[in-house]
């Protein structure tokens, strides 16, 4: 197995070459049309062929190439069930595994920053990759304290790669734009490039899990790793075992994947809270569900903190207020606060009315004590915008979404994403009222009020 492809024109040449494919297998299908096949079939073998080829690629070349690949299998959901079919197999692996670089490149990165007898610091050391990610892979071993452990090591050239991946990428974006109707790739794609210096610092890293690691120590939900180590680019974090969200998505039980999607809405909500940081990597590689003491329910295990956003006031106070708003009917306060946010420029003139008919399809699930994702439910969504007929697409692109809430707003799309290929029954309500700024309804405070007169009653009732 090679190493990281590292030389730009290699990697260029393979990048380059996947529109070039997409084009001949559409060349292809005509042909099979011409010959026979129904049109089922070839669409069938088209996306099929196109899967393999784009998700192949991506993950070979890891880097930013694989980090796309990530960010977008979370939207799966998303794709008209007669495409997702053939695409599934092919996000998914993506989220668990990628080709490993070879065990000498590993020793010679250990070796240059744990020092020539970096051995000693190790029990056991498993030379073969338990997960592979976009700029490392994780090996599994035995602390010299006998903790078992992860150790991630860094790609050489890791980030000389995404950035050459992401630029690559960003200049035939408009041809994946059909992968996930809806949404433009573009931007998506810019985002991921502006954050590569963080990913690749692993020191950032490290303080982010630690933070996550002190704060979520002795909760009864979140089970979140302690950092024991920490170099340029390896970084030593306790093991945590647990059955992938992969694995619970397409294996689960009911229960199952209701309590892991009601724990990852409740770790991404309540985390800017408690911890000012928000996880800004929610695909399903990165969390475990596992058993607690008793076994006799789950708790969730994160990983991978190289992607966060700094957030210490929490989420911005706008989002929850907008959203009560908006579940409230009140359209004109909704376009007022949209506009003096910025979501609305200057220049343009919305009417209130239909921005409020836009947003409330969309937060649907926080209008409900409790709503069940599927991916019915997130193609609809996505079909309601993409449709170039319909007034939501006309509206939403008359939209604009701040520089500061863009990742605020992708870890959303992605949360949601998890949420629907999941299936789960979650009460979103209840996690927004808790952990969402302005979100609490207003007849709280009378709740709060009454609560109050029952712990100190009255001098009358004293006596």
């Amino acid at each position: 197995m090679s190493d990281l492809p590292r030389k730009a024109v290699t990697r260029t040449a393979k990048l380059a070459a996947l529109p070039l494919g997409f084009a001949g297998r559409a060349t292809w299908g005509i042909g099979k049309r011409i010959g026979g096949k129904s049109a089922e079939i070839v669409a069938r073998e088209l996306q099929q062929r196109t899967a393999e080829q784009l998700f192949r690629v991506l993950g070979e070349l890891k880097g930013g190439a694989m980090k796309f690949g990530q960010a977008l299998s979370v939207f799966e959901s998303a794709l008209p069930e007669e495409v997702a079919g053939p695409y599934r197999a092919a996000l998914t692996k993506l989220q668990e595994s990628a080709p490993p670089m070879p065990v000498s490149t590993v020793h010679a990165v250990l070796a240059e920053q744990l020092g020539t007898e970096w051995r000693e610091l190790f029990v056991e050391f498993d030379d073969k990759p338990s997960a592979a990610a976009s700029i490392g892979q994780v090996h599994r071993a035995v602390w010299h304290d006998r903790r078992s452990v992860a150790v991630k090591v860094q790609y050489p050239g890791a980030g000389e790669a995404l950035l050459s991946d992401l630029t690559q990428l960003s200049r035939f974006a408009r041809l994946l734009g059909p992968l996930i109707p809806g949404m433009d790739i573009k931007p998506l794609i810019t985002e991921l490039r502006d954050r590569v210096s963080e990913e690749l610092d692993y020191e950032l890293e490290a303080e982010a899990q630690q933070a996550h690691a002190a704060e979520f120590a002795d909760d009864p939900d979140v089970v979140v790793p302690e950092v024991v180590h920490q170099s340029d680019q390896v970084l030593v974090t306790e093991w945590i075992d647990g059955i992938p969200l992969a694995d619970v998505i397409t294996g689960g039980t009911v229960g199952e994947r209701d309590r892991a999607g009601q724990l990852l809405a409740r770790f991404l909500f309540s985390g800017p809270a408690r911890t000012g940081l928000l996880h800004a990597d929610p695909h399903p590689g990165n969390f475990r569900l596992l058993p607690t003491a008793d076994g006799e329910d789950w708790r969730l295990g994160v990983l991978d903190f190289g992607t966060v956003d700094r957030l210490p006031g929490g989420l911005p106070d706008t989002i929850g207020r907008s959203l009560r708003m908006t579940i409230e009917g009140e359209a004109e306060a909704v376009y007022e606060l949209l506009c003096e946010e910025g979501f609305v420029k200057e220049t343009i003139d919305l009417d209130p009315e239909s921005v409020l008919e836009y947003l409330l399809p969309i937060i649907e699930p926080a209008q409900v004590d409790e709503f069940t994702f599927t991916r019915g439910w997130m193609r609809a969504q996505a079909a309601r915008i993409a449709d170039l007929r319909s007034p939501a697409h006309q509206l939403g692109k008359q939209l604009n979404l701040p520089p500061s809430y863009l990742l605020i707003h992708r870890v959303t799309l992605s949360t949601i994403g998890v949420l629907c290929q999941l299936g789960a029954t979650v009460r979103l309500r209840d996690e927004l009222e808790r952990w969402m700024p302005g979100f609490l309804l207003e007849e709280a405070p009378e709740a709060e009020e009454e609560a109050e007169e029952e712990e100190c009653p009255s001098a009358e009732a004293r006596v």
